[in-house]
């Protein structure tokens, strides 16, 4: 089993995950984050300067150091899911998903045949035309996830429609973006109480739901609430708090 079906498997089964976001354009990040014990990191093309050329070599990283990679892609179009995916992605997070319909667009665009993606055995994700165009298509379904971010009101109403689409595999909220959209404030009761009723529509059919942390202390309480994959902090918040340490003087 190669290490992005191994993260599918794991991640629809529901068992915990831990990973990162990773926001510096640097394929030695990806090489050293790694090498600490994360099952996962999510590239951010969303709010970070990463165009093709630089995914494609942060994912070749990834497949040296054999760490799953998920790219947030700055928009979900058919175009950006076949870039990240032809690259060899572990699945596609996608912004701001609000409705049913739009899941079942996005989850159409990451698929081969009709209405789906086109279709090339050369690409890293096919091996550089290692596999079979056979063995590429049944093994494609298998390796890529997707992930749906939740940050809006009409998200969160949705939730757990959009969890039931065929070919959702996570919800993800967002955090900030939800407590903005929705008039909330950062860390408010009602924010809180909004992001557990997102994260329990988890099921074992459906699909599982995920949580922004600062810290792996939250795990415990969000899995209570029915969240199974987390993301702790980011690249930059690591190397900035490390840099803080070691000048710390007290």
């Amino acid at each position: 089993m190669t290490v992005n079906a191994d993260f599918a498997t794991r991640l629809k089964a529901g068992e915990r995950l831990v990973g990162t976001f990773v926001k510096t354009p640097s394929p030695a990040v990806i090489e050293i984050l790694g090498s600490v014990g994360l099952d996962f990191l999510v590239l951010d093309a969303e709010h970070a300067p990463l165009g093709r050329e630089a995914i494609d070599l942060c994912l070749l990283a990834a497949r040296a150091a054999r760490i799953p990679v998920v790219v947030r892609v700055p928009v979900a179009s058919p175009e950006w899911t076949m870039t990240v995916l032809d690259c060899g992605a572990a699945g596609v997070m996608a912004p701001h998903v609000h409705s049913p319909k739009q899941a079942t667009a996005i989850a159409a665009a990451m698929r081969f045949g009709r209405d789906g993606r086109g279709f090339s055995p050369s690409t890293p994700a096919a091996g550089y035309g290692q596999r079979s165009v056979a063995e590429h298509f049944e093994l494609s379904a298998r390796e890529s996830v997707l992930i749906c971010q939740i940050e809006d009101p009409d998200g969160a109403a949705a939730a757990a429609e959009i969890a039931a689409v065929p070919g959702v595999d996570g919800l993800f909220v967002g955090l900030v973006d939800l407590g903005v959209a929705s008039g909330l404030e950062a860390g408010s009761d009602e924010l809180r109480a909004l992001c557990r009723r997102i994260v329990a529509v988890a099921s074992g059919d459906g699909a599982r739901t995920g949580m922004f942390v600062g810290s792996a202390k939250e795990i415990p309480d969000w899995e209570g609430a029915g969240a199974s994959f987390f993301l702790v902090k980011t690249d930059q918040g690591f190397l900035r708090a490390g840099a803080a340490a070691a000048l710390a003087t007290d």
